[in-house]
């Protein structure tokens, strides 16, 4: 049976600046912040960011830039945080700043990236993008870690949490860890054979039972329509590929008051990985763009897999 819904305590305020990077070389381009909570109201604001209190992003904005700037395979380098096991690459990302919080990197060192990768592609603790097969692949080691951090209030014991791309389901099993056994996290991903490998993947990570108990649900579904069973509202989503405009369907089944990211722009153009927060009412979301990214897009499977 599905997971009980815990109840969740109003959302915390965002804890940013605004940041301007752009991790990559081509030309900057607008993002279409065209998108609104409901169609009748668009409110789109950057107000609510000012006067936070600075957190890894504008503190550190060179290591990032750094290590954005090659985030799909062919452009992929060796990032400094890399590590010969996953211990110590996570010691790496907390002792390099990308890690901020214990349970953060408590999660990531429960987690093992090195069952999430193709078998014999090369160090799995290498802190850069893998390909994965299909068109896909598995972000570097800091992009997770990133995500991590800015979704991490919202990841509560019993919150439901939705994965778009999950790929081979190592973000899918990083969240699993701190919803807990009364959450959710249900991983989308429209290519059958990664489905059934990230399957695999969690239960040889000593995991099995986060898909036993529910905890974990996998789907093979066009994520860009969000979960195929409707079982939010979701507190967090994550999508893992660049769509033109944050998807309106994800945004429907962000609960009041959760928490979006989602890398927005073109196939091969500049993109901005974008936070979106649905206010506690529902009745508004507020976009902030934290900076440049280069990312393989959110698209339908034939595509992808013409890749």
């Amino acid at each position: 049976p599905t997971p009980r819904r815990a109840r969740m305590p109003p959302s915390p305020a965002p804890t940013f600046r605004p940041s301007r990077l752009v991790a990559s070389s081509r030309p900057r381009g607008p993002v279409n912040d065209a998108i609104a909570a409901r169609p009748a109201r668009r409110v789109l604001s950057r107000s609510a960011f000012r006067g936070r209190p600075a957190s890894l992003l504008s503190r550190r904005p060179a290591l990032f830039a750094l290590a954005l700037a090659y985030s799909v395979p062919g452009r992929a380098m060796a990032w400094r945080s890399s590590g010969a096991s996953n211990d110590e690459l996570v010691n790496n990302l907390k002792n390099n700043g990308v890690i901020e919080h214990a349970d953060v990197a408590e999660a990531m060192k429960k987690v093992d990236r090195g069952f999430y990768v193709v078998r014999g592609s090369g160090n799995p603790y290498i802190d850069s993008p893998q390909g994965i097969g299909s068109g896909a692949t598995i972000s570097a080691p800091h992009m997770h870690a990133h995500c991590l951090e800015v979704l991490r209030p919202w990841l509560k014991p019993g919150a439901r949490v939705l994965d778009v791309g999950s790929g081979t389901g190592y973000l899918t099993a990083l969240f699993a860890e701190f919803v807990g056994e009364k959450g959710l996290v249900v991983g989308v991903d429209h290519i059958p054979a990664l489905v059934a490998q990230s399957e695999k993947n969690i239960r040889a990570d000593g995991k099995g039972r986060l898909l036993d108990d529910g905890v974990i649900r996998l789907a093979t579904a066009d994520g860009r329509f969000g979960d195929p069973e409707n079982r939010g509202p979701f507190d967090a989503i994550h999508v893992g590929a660049a769509a033109p405009t944050l998807p309106q369907a994800l945004v429907d089944q962000l609960a009041p008051g959760g928490r979006l990211v989602c890398p927005v722009g073109p196939e091969d153009g500049a993109q901005e990985l974008v936070v979106a927060d649905k206010s506690n009412d529902g009745e508004k979301l507020t976009r902030h763009a934290l900076m440049g990214v280069v990312y393989v897009p959110l698209t339908d499977a034939e595509h992808q897999l013409r890749r």
